[in-house]
């Protein structure tokens, strides 16, 4: 606790303290208590979704000894496009310049009660396609919607859990 007194003429008294006689930290300590009081209570309802995705791979299913049949859904500017890998079977264009998610819903309904063990499906983008576009198409070809025949209240059902995301040829 170094402090030294300097006189002056007139009679007034100077010192220097030390730099922790100078600052105050008991405010500061206070904000950083409530602050991690707080984090750690608002920590509880936070909670992240994480939906695992793979990238498509040409030889998986011909090697396995299953059918080569792909569910690829391209999304262009123009519409969207169910292709089974090799050729496009349905083709649906833009409703009002929007994307008709009704329509690939229906679609995939028809295809899943074709293919009830198919479980994977493969997303493909051209570029400068809007982000919210693919999250839309993505959970078109994961759930659908579906009105129950006897009570006709909607029900979701699972289609294609597994999604594989790329770029549009």
């Amino acid at each position: 606790m170094a402090r030294r007194y300097r006189y002056r003429r007139g009679g007034q008294k100077t010192f220097d303290t030390d730099i922790m006689h100078v600052l105050n930290l008991t405010p500061m300590m206070d904000i950083l208590t409530v602050l991690v009081i707080f984090l750690l209570v608002t920590a509880v309802f936070m909670s992240i979704t994480i939906m695992e995705l793979s990238i498509p791979t040409g030889a998986g299913a011909a090697a396995a000894g299953r059918p080569n049949f792909n569910i690829e859904v391209i999304v262009r500017k123009t519409g969207l496009q169910i292709s089974n890998g090799s050729a496009v079977q349905a083709a649906i264009p833009k409703k009002d310049g929007a994307y008709d998610i009704e329509q690939l819903s229906r679609m995939l309904v028809r295809l899943k009660e074709q293919y009830p063990e198919k479980q994977d499906a493969t997303v493909l983008m051209e570029q400068s396609i809007e982000y919210d576009h693919l999250i839309q198409v993505m959970d078109a070809v994961r759930v659908a919607d579906v009105r129950a025949e006897g009570s006709g209240e909607m029900k979701k059902i699972v289609l294609f859990p597994n999604i594989s995301i790329g770029d549009a040829p």
